[in-house]
């Protein structure tokens, strides 16, 4: 059998199925189709999970890394959003637990940190939260319960796309959502008591 031609189209419109067969099919430039449709959306959602822009470069490098070594185990190419998914929000929390043992190496004391933490710039105007702050209460977020905060209220995904891309049933979603934003509203107002 005589290898697939492929149209010399805009990898642009290419499909990520089709971007995948070409991949698999040697043509490494492909992914490049891939990198450019992902890496804005996934740059914002990895901000969000690990806390810094640039953390978050660094998470999303090494997710594309392990997505392009892995291409051949993607069962399902026209899904590849949902598969890539879990590897990005699997490399945050790699990087924030590598981070977080990085940090309780620096300062043994636990608190030396939560006393840095308080000292950065507070709250806005009329008393609504700093972007600072609201970052500190989600990085305190159990991972799923951050996930589905950041898809639905940063993404503005409704629950049936977050339910495909990650697997989860809606159900599950909404009330990871719920307990995420009833737990942000205590963060913040612990924060303003203070």
């Amino acid at each position: 059998m005589a290898p697939r031609e492929y149209p010399a189209s805009d990898p642009r419109h290419m499909s990520d199925e089709e971007a995948i067969v070409r991949v698999l099919a040697g043509e490494a430039d492909a992914f490049a189709a891939i990198v450019r449709r992902y890496r804005d959306s996934y740059a914002r959602f990895a901000t969000r999970m690990v806390g810094s822009r640039a953390d978050a470069e660094d998470a999303l490098q090494s997710a594309f890394v392990r997505a392009y070594g892995a291409l051949g185990q993607c069962r399902e190419p026209a899904r590849f959003a949902g598969w890539f998914h879990q590897i990005v929000v699997n490399e945050c929390r790699a990087f924030a637990s590598r981070r977080s043992r990085r940090e309780r190496w620096y300062a043994a004391d636990e608190s030396i940190l939560d006393s840095i933490a308080v000292e950065e710039p507070g709250a806005g105007a009329a008393g609504a939260p700093s972007v600072e702050e609201i970052q500190r209460a989600l990085d305190q977020l159990p991972v799923a319960q951050r996930e589905a905060f950041v898809l639905k209220h940063v993404e503005e995904m409704d629950y049936e796309k977050m339910s495909e891309l990650t697997g989860i049933g809606v159900s599950a979603l909404k009330m990871r959502v719920k307990r995420a934003c009833e737990r942000l509203r205590e963060l913040l107002e612990e924060v303003h008591r203070d």
